[in-house]
C-alpha cells in the first residue's frame, strides 16, 4: 500500500504490525514522534500491548529488557543522550541473548548540546553486542524493522538489533513508501517464541553472576553467534525481498562500482546525496561509486572486501569521530584491507557532524581528494574562523 507519510509515523506503523506486546520508551528529540505515534495507536484500540510509561532511557531499556526476559515481543527506541543513559541496560540485553528491537534516530551527543543528526550515538555502542543496521531512507527504514525483529528471534541468533535512522533527515521528512500490509508481515514474522523465558511455573535465573571461568565464553559465544548471524541476515534479507518484490536489507549495497576507481564508503541517508553526485560524475565520465553498509554490527568483512579491493581509491565518509584515534568504520575498513593485502589509498573523512549540511560541493571535494597521500583523517567544512575564536 502507497502512502506518503512522515518517517516517525511509518516506523510506528510498522511497529505496530510486528505486534509488540512491550512498548517502553522515554520522549527524546528527535525520537519522540515515533512512540508518540505507537501510544495513540494503543490508545485508540489499534494495537494490543502495554506502553508503559518511564522517568527516563534507563528505565525504558529495563522495562523492555523485563518483557523480553517473560517471553514477550518487545520494542524501544531512543536517541543521543537517552541511548548513552541506556548504555548499561543495552549490555545487559545482549549479554542476556534477549532478540529487543529499539530504534535509534541518530542525533548528536553533548556538549555541547546538539538535537541535530551524526551517528555518535549509536556508534559509542557498536561493540555492545547488538546488531545494528542503518537506513538510508524512509523505505529502507520500515524494511529494517521488520527484517530486525526475524534476524532477533531467529533460534540460531537470539540477539537485540539497533536500527539507526537519521535524525530529522529521515525522523520528521515525509516520503512516498510501500507500506507492507499486515497479513504478509504476518505470513514473513511467525508469532515470538523465546528460546528460554521467565515463568514461574518452570523456573530458571537469568543475567546471573559470571564468574572469571564462564565470563569469557559468554563473550566468544556472542561473538560466534555474531559471525553466524551474517548469513542469517543475508538469507532473511532475502526472503523478505521476494516477498514484497524489491530488494533491501542486506549486508551491503554497491552502486556503480563494478568498475569503480574512487569509492566513497558510508552508512544512512547520505548515501542517497552521494549516489546523485556518482551519477553526476558518471556523466562526466569519471569511474567513481559509492558502497554503503546496511549492516555494521557485525560487520560484513568479506563483503566489504569483495566491494573494494579492486578499487585505487577509498573514502570513508563517516558522520561519527573517535577522539583520539581514527573514525570508527574508517579503521576498521583499513584493518581488514590491510590484513587481506589489498592495497587501494584509504583516507578518512569527517563530515556532517552535529547535523551540519553536507553538499554535493563536498561530495565531490571527497572524490577529488581521496587521492591524496595526506594525513588519514580529513574534516570537511570546517569554519576556520571558528577555530581561531
Amino acid at each position: 500500500m502507497k502512502k506518503f507519510v512522515e518517517g516517525s509515523h511509518a516506523i510506528a506503523e510498522v511497529i505496530a504490525k510486528c505486534r509488540p506486546g512491550v512498548i517502553s520508551a522515554y520522549p527524546i528529540t528527535p525520537q519522540t514522534h515515533i512512540v508518540e505515534g505507537l501510544a495513540k495507536l494503543i490508545a485508540d484500540g489499534e494495537l494490543e500491548a502495554e506502553f508503559i510509561n518511564v522517568e527516563s532511557e534507563h528505565s525504558a531499556a529495563s522495562v523492555v529488557l523485563g518483557g523480553s526476559a517473560a517471553g514477550v515481543r518487545t520494542y524501544t527506541a531512543t536517541s543521543s543522550q537517552g541511548l548513552l543513559l541506556m548504555a548499561e541496560v543495552i549490555f545487559n540485553i545482549a549479554g542476556m541473548r534477549l532478540p529487543v528491537v529499539l530504534t535509534c534516530a541518530n542525533r548528536a551527543v553533548s556538549a555541547p548540546i546538539n538535537i541535530w543528526n551524526d551517528h555518535q550515538d549509536s556508534m559509542t555502542v557498536r561493540d555492545s553486542g547488538w546488531i545494528h543496521f542503518y537506513a538510508e531512507n524512509i523505505q529502507e527504514a520500515i524494511d529494517l524493522h521488520i527484517i530486525a525483529y526475524k534476524v532477533a528471534e531467529d533460534k540460531r541468533i537470539s540477539l537485540p538489533v539497533l536500527v539507526g535512522i537519521d535524525g530529522y533527515v529521515l525522523t520528521h521528512a515525509f516520503e512516498v513508501v510501500d507500506m507492507p500490509e499486515q497479513e504478509l508481515i504476518d505470513k514473513f514474522l511467525p508469532k515470538f517464541e523465546p528460546i528460554v523465558h521467565l515463568d514461574p511455573d518452570n523456573p530458571v535465573s537469568m543475567g546471573l553472576l559470571g564468574a572469571p571461568d564462564v565470563y569469557i565464553e559468554t563473550r566468544y559465544a556472542i561473538e560466534k553467534t555474531m559471525q553466524d548471524a551474517l548469513s542469517v541476515i543475508e538469507d532473511v534479507s532475502e526472503e523478505y525481498s521476494n516477498l514484497v518484490g524489491r530488494k533491501t536489507g542486506g549486508l551491503v549495497e554497491g552502486y556503480r562500482i563494478e568498475d569503480a576507481e574512487k569509492i566513497i564508503v558510508a552508512i544512512g541517508s547520505i548515501v542517497g546525496s552521494i549516489k546523485d553526485v556518482v551519477d553526476e560524475l558518471r556523466e562526466k565520465g569519471e569511474k567513481v561509486g559509492v558502497l554503503k553498509i546496511v549492516t555494521y554490527r557485525p560487520f560484513p568483512k568479506e563483503a566489504v572486501y569483495e566491494a573494494l579491493k579492486n578499487a585505487k581509491y577509498v573514502a570513508v565518509a563517516e558522520k561519527a569521530v573517535s577522539l583520539g584515534a581514527d573514525s570508527p568504520i574508517f579503521s576498521e575498513i583499513a584493518a581488514l584491507m590491510y590484513k587481506k593485502g589489498a592495497r587501494p589509498l584509504i583516507n578518512s573523512f569527517t563530515i556532517g557532524l552535529g547535523g551540519r549540511d553536507i553538499s554535493p560541493a563536498q561530495i565531490k571535494q571527497i572524490f577529488a581528494d581521496m587521492d591524496k597521500d595526506e594525513p588519514n583523517t580529513r574534516y570537511i567544512g570546517l569554519n576556520e574562523k571558528l577555530l581561531e575564536a
